[in-house]
């Protein structure tokens, strides 16, 4: 059941960073890879940083985003140079 919610987590982050960067999503499969990358980037950067969003599914929903909101910028800005 667990991998279950990492997925769902995933599609849900990486839909949301999709709509706050780009104004869209990326469809099923790019969310989900973009929410799951996001997701191991977000959970670097608050353990980095000793941060913590509290527990539960809204907690990695808010991780998982933040991380792939970074992706995007990252690779915006990649693309750009």
């Amino acid at each position: 059941m667990s991998l279950l919610w990492f997925l769902i987590v995933g599609v849900v982050a990486g839909w949301l960073a999709g709509k706050l960067v780009r104004g869209g999503g990326f469809g099923l499969v790019g969310d989900l890879a973009v929410g799951v990358v996001g997701a191991f980037i977000g959970g670097f950067l608050f353990n980095a940083l000793g941060a913590s969003a509290g527990g539960g599914l809204i907690g990695s929903i808010v991780v998982a985003t933040i991380g792939a909101v970074v992706l995007l910028v990252v690779v915006r800005l990649i693309k750009q140079a």
